[in-house]
């Protein structure tokens, strides 16, 4: 593979998450009184968790084969695979954000989306300060979800991602 065809590769992947993260600070989410329209964004944002998390996971999965992939195959993969893990971070961040300004007194001390992307940062690395923390039982339940899919799929994706680079950089 040619440096100039693994810098396209990242310089999208770069790109890709730049948009991603434009729309998670660009997305309305202010509360709506509509009931319908609430439970359509609810179910919205359930199944993209999920889309998301079957990203990953199908990542995740395309790594561990014996058959790994090599050259322009396997930088997409690892691109895909950091691109997929990133998103996931702000569909979360999003959800805590959702929560704590749909339901006051849920998190506490967020308030911001910054404050949000934080918080799910600090989760899904386990890192966990303590400054802002869910106090409230659907806040509890998010972060239980987001704790899950740090251990079962971030965790298993980010090592594998530095374990291929590792690999990658010894061959070279």
């Amino acid at each position: 593979m040619t440096d100039l065809s693994l810098r396209r590769i990242r310089r999208r992947a770069v790109a890709a998450c730049a948009l991603m993260l434009v729309g998670y600070f660009l997305v309305p989410v202010e509360a709506d009184p509509n009931g319908l329209r609430l439970a359509l964004r609810s179910i919205g944002t359930a199944i993209l968790v999920a889309v998301i998390a079957f990203l990953v996971t199908g990542q995740v999965r395309r790594q561990l084969v014996k058959d790994q992939p090599t050259g322009r195959d396997e930088d997409r993969a690892l691109t895909r695979l950091a691109v997929a893990l990133i998103a996931g971070l702000l569909v979360f961040a999003l959800g805590d954000y959702v929560v704590a300004n749909t339901r006051p007194g849920e998190f506490v001390g967020l308030r911001t989306r910054v404050d949000a992307l934080y918080f799910a940062l600090a989760t899904l690395t386990t890192v966990g300060y303590g400054d802002v923390h869910a106090q409230g039982q659907i806040a509890r339940i998010a972060v239980c979800a987001q704790m899950v899919f740090s251990i079962g799929v971030v965790a298993t994706g980010a090592s594998i991602v530095v374990k291929q680079m590792t690999q990658r950089s010894g061959r070279r």
